[in-house]
């Protein structure tokens, strides 16, 4: 049986392509997407028990499934923990559109601070759902894949998924 509002923080690991996930919600909402062992993997305190959330299963299959390319969008309620800066930086990742890449000093021109630049690389990189807002779409200014928590092979395989970059020949 499955239940639909947790009362505290609780995940689940997901096995795919790319590596193990693990998703994390609380209450009726997604706080994390992170690669296992990747850069910023959150402290145990945050992920909570293991469970079989609703919401949890329902990011598992929606993750599976944008990784297989049968998905193009995620439908999930996000709750992503952050600064007011940060929040801006990840709001405006979810604007960039699937197949499209942009660049850290674009963000940072969009956002009102067109030298901030390296405060923009930082909220892109503690950027707790992976994926699902997609920091994976910011490449240099000279368009090279810079560093990517869950590995610059990982946002390369990404990028290639959705059309951004050529497939492998």
């Amino acid at each position: 049986m499955t239940s639909t509002r947790p009362s505290a923080p609780c995940h689940l690991v997901v096995d795919t392509d790319l590596g193990e996930y693990l998703i994390a919600a609380e209450g009726e909402s997604i706080t994390g997407v992170w690669r296992r062992d990747q850069a910023y993997f959150p402290k145990v305190d945050r992920l909570g028990e293991q469970g079989t959330e609703e919401v949890l299963l329902r990011a598992a299959d929606q993750l599976r499934e944008y990784l297989a390319g049968t998905r193009t969008e995620f439908d999930l309620p996000l709750a992503p923990r952050g600064t007011d800066f940060q929040q801006r930086v990840w709001d405006a990742l979810r604007r960039i559109p699937r197949g499209e890449t942009t660049s850290y000093g674009a963000l940072a021109a969009q956002l009102g601070s067109p030298r901030g630049a390296q405060a923009v690389g930082r909220a892109v990189g503690t950027n707790p759902i992976s994926i699902v807002i997609p920091c994976h779409r910011v490449v240099s200014s000279t368009g090279g894949l810079t560093g990517y928590a869950g590995g610059v092979d990982t946002k390369l395989a990404l990028l290639r998924l959705e059309g951004a970059f050529p497939a492998e020949s």
